[in-house]
């Protein structure tokens, strides 16, 4: 991007890990001249600040998108309707909002609902991050060499898009181009229905008896221990994301419990080519993954 193309202010809202390893990733590229970040919890404000990671922090939701050209929301899906009909009248037009949420559909139909015609919004997900939040928890090269997927309406102009797509370039990404109904199954399998499995797995120790749990917690190996950091992850967010992506969760869910059931007939039944085909199975897709 040259210089007189370069964003003059980009405003960031919400600085969890996601927000705070883009405004790091950002620092020295050249791509912005001015950087502001609004949080409404002062404490999180007092961390941006020790961390030095915008030019100017701001309490204020409306005044920190006044002028703003780039604006990435980096919030809880379920905050977005009241914080886009909070900063609809100070757009500048012409601006481009993106932002970095796991659901795509139901996003759509909320900012579509507030922003007015000249501002435009590119749907984004860095496919990207830790159990970790807060803008502590963030990391130069988060992004490195990830995927984030942009879900663009139809009549976007095509200008913007290739804006928030430079935007993740510039810290590593590859970007791909989706429709968000597809985006939403795809996540659904990938990243929702895996994290419902660990969350129901880690229940399922709580309710065992005390001391079967000690014990369990004891000698957890490495895939317990897996599980284990994906529940730790932040569960106002993933709260959200299982309610907002309701149906392309439970059409998933279903598939895999279908598959669930016919594994549990196959224990039962003794049927040692059933489980060695399906484990020859999943340990190929698991080494096309790592490569």
């Amino acid at each position: 991007m040259k210089n007189k193309k370069k964003i003059n202010k980009i405003t960031f809202i919400g600085m969890g890990l996601i927000n705070s390893s883009l405004a790091r990733d950002l620092k020295g590229k050249n791509f912005y001249n001015f950087s502001t970040v609004y949080s409404r919890r002062k404490s999180t404000l007092r961390k941006i600040k020790k961390l030095n990671l915008v030019d100017k922090i701001e309490s204020d939701l409306e005044k920190s998108v006044i002028d703003a050209d780039l604006i990435v929301v980096g919030i809880p899906v379920a905050a977005y309707e009241e914080t886009f009909m909070s900063i609809s009248h100070n757009l500048k037009p012409g601006a481009v909002i993106t932002d970095v949420g796991s659901v795509k559909k139901e996003v759509i139909k909320i900012v579509r609902n507030f922003i007015p015609k000249n501002v435009s919004f590119i749907p984004g997900h860095p496919i990207a991050g830790t159990e970790n939040s807060g803008p502590e928890s963030g990391f130069k090269g988060l992004f490195k060499n990830g995927w984030c997927v942009l879900t663009p309406y139809k009549e976007t102009n095509n200008k913007e898009v290739k804006l928030v797509k430079k935007l993740w370039e510039t810290v590593g990404m590859k970007v791909d181009i989706m429709d968000e109904h597809h985006h939403d199954e795809v996540l659904a399998i990938t990243s929702h229905i895996p994290h419902i499995i660990a969350y129901s797995i880690v229940g399922t120790v709580t309710n065992l008896e005390s001391s079967i749990k000690k014990e369990v917690i004891k000698y957890a190996a490495s895939g317990f221990r897996d599980f284990t950091r994906i529940a730790a992850s932040d569960p106002v967010m993933w709260r959200d994301i299982m309610l907002l992506n309701k149906l392309a969760i439970l059409k998933m869910l279903k598939l895999f419990k279908d598959d669930l059931n016919d594994l549990e007939s196959a224990i039962k039944k003794g049927d040692s080519k059933f489980l060695l085909d399906l484990f020859s199975r999943t340990r190929k897709v698991r080494k096309d993954i790592i490569k």
